[in-house]
């Protein structure tokens, strides 16, 4: 029968109907392995409660795998929303958008359960007036030829990552940082975007990638949807395909684990894990506990990203990377890779030198070796780097900024543990020497550059250092070696004798190591204003034959 009033009530079942797993109280001082067992043995348990944080089935079954099935299940704890039984649906819903894996349901002391967000739909909010807004030019032109071709070919394809965040920044989409997901034939479609737009293509079998080299844009990497396995801490991680929610949780950080769906040209956000709303709390959270332990670069990334962004990691995403520190060394974690994090730091700019200190401050650094201790002096000199950086860059000095980041890193620290973390770095050849000449000469330079020494005697140590050793100089010297320094690149180094080789020849000079003696003592004496002109110079060389034949 129809109510009175022609209309029937609302019916809201409220948190406490919306519980669709249960929980089980942590028992004390279990290991990963025995919580994981005894989910295990009691199948409809999803997760353990530890107060108002969880320790989800996955992340024992992932501590297990990478060897860490003694570790406390404690400490694999994730901090998750409470609701009361009798809250109303709208807010358990509101905490799973924020991409809480679940939400605790309490009445009173006892929890009656979770509401798990796995089965929650994944699609968001259309983003089309933005896409057309600030995506344009070749960047607009690729993903209309990805939406284009990846519906000719049945597939679904994805904006993800940087370009995403940076679009809910208010930011134009950065040429390099424009990844493209398929749920389909990745290599297939980057070919096709290849032939539509004119580029190259290099397959990459192993990771289920392509990389489409193109004219106006650069290398554009089109990715297979995957999930990772890590069987080893550090390790590069097993990659098979699957679903976008499945590569989403492979990600480093919320921010970056978000996607646009283009196929379909509704532009959907897919958001699963909350980065809009840690966009918002400027923000950086990883999407699990052991985010950290299974690639430990994530650190540098970190820094980089909270140094280019203004943003910091959440209270449980640091101690997360505190308890990985712990875990090091890594054995598998090449040097290369750690290496790469470093340029990929210096390519920021003005931010590397925040991104820096920062990963100090962490202690990151003892990934390079675990006896690494991160210096006030260090500290000091890092945050003069983008400055030492720009003067080489004014002095037209020929350097790898990668490497003077290095040589400010380890100037401080015992022979030994340099010698140790640049083994761990893979540094060889003419870098290493050119590394190891900088740290080893700086002190005995700085000595030879007083203001009693002869402009050539200070100029001819200059000379003989290369651009790493020259900036690192002006990053190490107080203001009367810079100052030196100042002089020799925008004068002394442009010092030279009007007389050239064939000129002494022709005076009577032997040829051979006599040519070369007799240049450097032209450019000395230049160099003190003892000569200012040819004449000068051509006297000077009569008088060294002269003085030659009477010896």
């Amino acid at each position: 029968m129809a109510h009175s009033l022609g209309r029937y009530p609302q019916v809201e079942p409220g948190a406490r109907a919306l519980v669709d797993t249960r929980v089980l109280a942590l028992p004390d001082r279990a290991t990963a392995a025995a919580a994981l067992g005894l989910l295990r043995k009691r199948d409809a348990l999803a997760l353990v409660a530890v107060g108002d944080g969880v320790v989800l089935r996955e992340d024992l079954a992932r501590a297990v795998e990478l060897d860490l099935g003694e570790w406390s299940a404690a400490d694999l704890a994730r901090p998750v929303p409470v609701v009361l039984a009798d809250a109303s649906e709208i807010v358990v819903r509101r905490h799973i958008a924020r991409g809480a894996p679940i939400v605790l349901v309490r009445e009173r002391d006892t929890v009656l359960g979770a509401v798990s967000a796995a089965a929650q739909p994944l699609a968001g909010p259309s983003l089309a007036h933005r896409v057309a807004g600030r995506i344009t030019g070749p960047v607009g032109r690729l993903l209309a030829a990805a939406t284009r071709l990846a519906a000719r070919q049945g597939a679904r394809a994805f904006l993800v990552g940087g370009a995403v965040r940076d679009l809910l920044l208010n930011r134009v989409a950065d040429r390099t940082d424009v990844d493209i997901v398929v749920e389909g034939d990745a290599p297939a479609l980057a070919r096709a975007l290849a032939n539509d737009l004119g580029g190259a293509v290099v397959v990459h079998e192993r990771f289920l990638t392509a990389a489409v080299d193109l004219p106006e844009l650069g290398v554009v990497d089109v990715i297979t949807a995957r999930s990772e396995r890590y069987d080893v801490r550090g390790a590069l991680p097993r990659v098979m395909p699957a679903g976008i929610r499945q590569d989403l949780r492979r990600r480093d950080f919320t921010v970056n684990a978000m996607a646009i769906e283009l196929t379909s040209g509704a532009f959907e956000l897919l958001d699963p894990f909350g980065g809009r709303g840690d966009l918002e709390r400027r923000r950086l959270r990883v999407l699990h506990p052991l985010s950290f332990v299974e690639d430990p670069t994530r650190m540098f990334r970190a820094a980089r990203y909270a140094a280019r962004l203004g943003f910091g990691l959440d209270r449980w995403s640091a101690r997360t990377q505190t308890r990985a520190l712990g875990l090091g060394p890594y054995p598998a974690l090449s040097g290369a890779r750690l290496a790469a994090e470093l340029t990929h730091i210096v390519a920021e700019g003005a931010p590397a030198t925040a991104a820096l200190s920062r990963l100090g401050a962490t202690g990151a650094y003892r990934l390079f070796d675990s006896r690494y201790r991160f210096t006030r002096a260090t500290e000091v000199r890092l945050g003069q780097l983008s400055n030492a950086l720009a003067w080489a860059d004014a002095a037209r000095i020929d350097l790898r900024p990668v490497e003077l980041v290095l040589v400010g890193l380890l100037g401080d620290q015992p022979s030994d543990v340099r010698d140790a973390a640049l083994r761990r770095l893979g540094w060889s050849g003419q870098p290493l020497a050119r590394v190891g000449k900088a740290l080893d000469g700086a002190c005995r330079a700085l000595e030879s550059l007083g203001p009693e020494r002869p402009s050539s005697a200070r100029a001819r140590q200059l000379r003989e250092r290369s651009g790493l050793e020259l900036a690192w100089l002006w990053l190490t010297g107080n203001a009367d070696v810079r100052g030196v320094l100042d002089w020799f690149v925008a004068e002394a180094r442009a010092v030279s004798p009007a007389l050239r080789g064939d000129d002494l020849l022709a005076l009577g000079v032997p040829r051979g190591p006599e040519i070369t003696n007799v240049l450097g003592e032209l450019l000395d004496a230049r160099l003190d204003r003892k000569l200012t002109d040819r004449e000068a110079e051509t006297r000077y060389v009569r008088q060294w034959l002269q003085r030659r034949l009477e010896g």
